[in-house]
C-alpha cells in the first residue's frame, strides 16, 4: 500500500525581514504549516518562535481570505499574499522636468513650484552627499 501523502497546507504571513534593524522592505512570505482543522477553527504551527501552536476562527479567515490574530499580532492569509514593492524614487532628470512643468509661467501655481523646487533641491543634496 504506497500511499501519497495529502498536499501540505499553510496559512501565510507578510514579514518584514529587517522589522528591528535597517531599511525596512525586506519582505518574506512565511509559511505556518496547518496542522487541523475543525468546523470552528483552523489550528497552525508558527514557522517562527519555537514552533509554537495557535488557531484562527475558520469562518473568518474563509470569508475574508486573511485574519488579524491579535495574540501574536500578525495578519495571517489563506493564500500567500503579494508581496509589496517600494515605491521607485525619481531621478533627477524627472524631478527637474516636474520642477519646470510646475512652475507659474507654465500653469503651474507658486505654492506647487516651490514644493517640486524643494523635492528636486533634496534629491540633489542627498546625491551629493552619497558620491562624496
Amino acid at each position: 500500500m504506497n500511499a501519497t501523502p495529502a498536499p501540505a497546507e499553510y496559512l501565510y504571513e507578510l514579514w518584514d525581514a529587517n522589522w528591528d534593524d535597517g531599511p525596512l522592505g525586506n519582505w518574506k512570505v512565511l509559511q505556518h504549516p496547518i496542522t487541523k482543522k475543525t468546523a470552528r477553527r483552523i489550528y497552525f504551527t508558527y514557522s517562527t518562535g519555537g514552533h509554537r501552536t495557535g488557531y484562527v476562527d475558520r469562518q473568518q479567515i474563509e470569508a475574508d481570505g486573511e485574519i488579524y490574530h491579535g495574540y501574536t499580532r500578525r495578519r495571517l492569509h489563506l493564500t500567500p499574499p503579494e508581496i509589496l514593492s517600494r515605491p521607485q524614487q525619481p531621478s533627477l532628470p524627472e524631478l527637474r522636468k516636474a520642477m519646470a512643468a510646475a512652475h507659474p509661467d507654465r500653469g503651474g501655481t507658486d505654492a506647487e513650484f516651490i514644493a517640486a523646487r524643494a523635492r528636486y533641491e533634496r534629491a540633489r543634496t542627498t546625491l551629493k552627499e552619497q558620491t562624496a
